[in-house]
């Protein structure tokens, strides 16, 4: 596997326009995987990958969710370039070696470098509970320590966090699973006066990559819209992302009253974060403590396993049909 140098990596047009696609063909997706374009049509149909129908009748897949079911082992991967661009497969998949090239472009604010490599390495097998833990984390509190040391200082930290937010947006977009009544859904944010942005941003990635639907009500949210969000959207899992905690007190009373009624409900509630101390947690009303996004990605897959693994190989009378 090629190893990126320290230069952006540049996209030609049509692997840009490629990357900026939500939706893939049914051909696209069959060249890519090595089976036919009716094995695909047969998965649709068995409810293992989600399509939806253009005005003309052809089927159009997620390409967030193909990534994901080859990730996990579901779908073969023999030919990925074929939906994300030859350009991207020079990426580093070592997630030591990807952290410390994430660390020096994110102290050096290049975007289009960060981009490479984040969405590289995605694409290329990492999933994005293991970036975020193994990658993104460490980058976030070197800059921390930067700041804390006066190596760093406020507005460089803000543009390196502004930087690192725009490459997970825009990932956020290509994970975004398709509207599905039937998918899990789950909603979460980060407490009132926690100004935090990516801790539950990456949460939000964390459980796209897991198949579910999940609204992240951002940083500085206060419970009373926590439990609107509760109301309206009737969710399997709450999340708490608590980076920081302004009146610990205060909070409790007020989250551990609306987290008694949620868990009545069946409702699953994660919360994770700094400020989440042990007296503090034991003092919190809560399913599941995790310290990394690879345990929320355990959690919600041990809710909601993927429906069903697909036959290999091409069943007797497949033949390549176009859509």
């Amino acid at each position: 596997m090629n190893r990126p140098n320290n230069t952006p990596h540049k996209h030609d047009a049509a692997d840009e326009e490629l990357l900026t696609e939500r939706y893939v063909s049914t051909q696209q997706v069959a060249e890519a995987l090595g089976v036919s374009v009716t094995t695909i049509k047969r998965w649709v149909d068995q409810g293992i990958l989600p399509a939806q129908r253009t005005v003309g009748g052809h089927r159009k897949l997620p390409l967030g969710e193909i990534l994901r079911l080859v990730r996990q082992g579901v779908l073969p991967q023999p030919n990925l370039s074929v939906l994300l661009g030859n350009s991207i497969e020079s990426t580093c998949s070592d997630t030591e070696q990807l952290a410390r090239q994430v660390r020096q472009a994110g102290m050096r604010l290049d975007g289009p470098l960060l981009r490479t490599l984040l969405r590289g390495a995605y694409s290329q097998g990492v999933s994005m509970a293991q970036l975020a833990d193994e990658v993104i984390v460490p980058l976030m509190h070197a800059v921390g320590h930067g700041w804390a040391n006066g190596t760093l200082d406020v507005m460089q930290e803000h543009r390196i966090t502004q930087e690192v937010a725009a490459v997970l947006y825009e990932l956020r977009e290509l994970l975004r699973p398709p509207s599905d009544r039937h998918r899990p859904c789950a909603v979460g944010g980060a407490p009132e006066h926690d100004h935090y942005l990516l801790p539950t941003l990456l949460a939000q990635l964390t459980l796209f990559d897991c198949g579910w639907n999940a609204v992240n009500l951002g940083p500085h949210t206060p419970v009373s819209a926590f439990q609107a969000a509760v109301v309206e959207l009737s969710p399997r899992l709450v999340w708490l992302s608590a980076t920081h905690l302004v009146d610990a007190d205060a909070f409790l009373r007020e989250f551990n009253q609306q987290a008694r009624d949620w868990q009545k409900r069946g409702i699953v509630i994660a919360v994770g974060g700094q400020a989440l101390t042990p007296e503090i947690r034991s003092r919190l009303v809560y399913t599941s403590y995790g310290d990394g996004f690879q345990q929320l990605a355990a959690l919600v897959q041990s809710l909601e396993p993927h429906p069903g693994i697909p036959r290999r190989g091409r069943p007797p009378q497949d033949r390549w049909e176009h859509s």
